[in-house]
């Protein structure tokens, strides 16, 4: 075994927790920054062996990366290994001057911005601290330290978003020119809060959903991006893949580490989580042991299957011999019929229509 190639590294703080998120958070906890991050290199060092020699990819994700006190968050950073993509994600009102320099010193070439939306009533909706003003400050801000690969996430389905409010969101990302955008569907996890406040209206908006994700797809690629991957788009340029090279590894099917309370791995045919005890990660990585953890055994069949989701979520197209395990002959000559996929030299695709309907197509397809 070579190595995974792709590194993830969890930081859990936030400022505050937002009603639809469920991911795994700590609010606040400025005295556990410090030692997590202690726990976070433990962990790392103890799976050492697991990660190849070179790394293609490391991806701070959150929680808040940008909200761990500066001294922890520079210490992990100079603290990882060497990586071609190095991201880190960064809510907009946590951008200064000052936490820019500190990540470009410390190896980050690519910011990961949560925009979410520009428009005032929504981002009240979502509970987002940021403003409108905030997220382009972070942008002239990641700029000026030099940064030239930059995201931009969006949320679409908002409760009490109009067809209207959406457009305007883009046109401000289109404004802002960014290296690459994300546009997911809200998804509000039953039983939450957030169902709870707005679930008529999420209700509602499930029904604009198709037609707001004609809209994205329309007004970014209009915009010049290359609409790469079910949610994500990026700027062509020569010179540089501007596609999530670490997202991509995990549509292509590679493997990956992952480190942090409630992190996942998958290496070859075993799959595991950190339970998310931030208490439990942090006690039994000071005591040298490895955190408990979730172990999942994937079969051959789930590994076929998940091969065949993640890939044709990809503008690109995968060789057939790659997917006739997990491919229904039956629904692909159906869908075929239907022009929802294309298959070419032997290879599949799904074509624009297909794609607009990705799930139902890829459904069709599985055996």
């Amino acid at each position: 075994m070579t190595g995974a190639r792709h590194l993830y590294v969890h930081l859990p703080f936030c400022a505050h927790r937002c009603g639809y998120c469920d991911f795994v958070t700590a609010v606040g906890r400025d005295d556990a920054h410090g030692p997590y991050v202690d726990a976070l290199l433990a962990e790392l060092e103890l799976e050492r062996d697991l990660l190849a020699p070179e790394l293609d990819t490391i991806f701070l994700g959150g929680g808040t990366p940008t909200f761990t006190e500066p001294r922890a968050l520079e210490r992990l950073l100079a603290a990882l290994p060497a990586a071609d993509e190095v991201t880190v994600e960064a809510n907009p009102e946590t951008v200064t001057p000052d936490l820019a320099t500190l990540l470009r010193r410390n190896r980050v070439n690519r910011i990961s911005l949560g925009a979410q939306s520009f428009q005032p009533q929504l981002l009240e909706v979502l509970e987002r601290n940021a403003t409108a003003d905030a997220v382009r400050a972070a942008v002239d801000i990641v700029r000026s330290a030099g940064f030239d690969n930059v995201s931009l996430d969006l949320i679409y389905g908002i409760p009490g978003q109009t067809r209207d409010d959406l457009e305007r969101d883009l046109e401000e990302v289109l404004a802002l020119a960014p290296e690459h955008v994300s546009a997911y569907e809200l998804e509000a996890k039953p039983g939450t809060r957030f169902t709870h406040a707005h679930g008529a209206e999420l209700e509602r908006q499930r029904e604009a959903m198709e037609s707001y994700f004609e809209c994205v797809v329309a007004v970014l690629v209009a915009g010049g991006y290359r609409w790469y991957e079910t949610a994500n788009f990026c700027r062509r340029r020569p010179d540089h893949d501007l596609r999530a090279q670490h997202n991509l590894g995990y549509w292509r099917g590679r493997d990956y580490v992952g480190v942090g309370v409630g992190a996942v791995s998958t290496i070859g045919a075993k799959r595991w989580r950190n339970a998310p005890s931030l208490a439990g990660y942090v006690g039994a990585l000071s005591r040298g042991e490895r955190p408990p953890r979730e172990p999942e055994e994937l079969s051959a069949a789930t590994r076929e299957t998940e091969r065949l989701m993640l890939a044709l979520r990809l503008d690109e197209p995968v060789p057939l011999a790659d997917l006739v395990p997990a491919l229904d002959p039956a629904g692909l000559q159906r869908v075929e019929g239907l022009g929802l996929v294309s298959r070419t030299d032997g290879e599949l695709a799904l074509t624009d229509r297909g794609r607009f309907l990705g799930d139902a197509v890829t459904a069709a397809l599985l055996a």
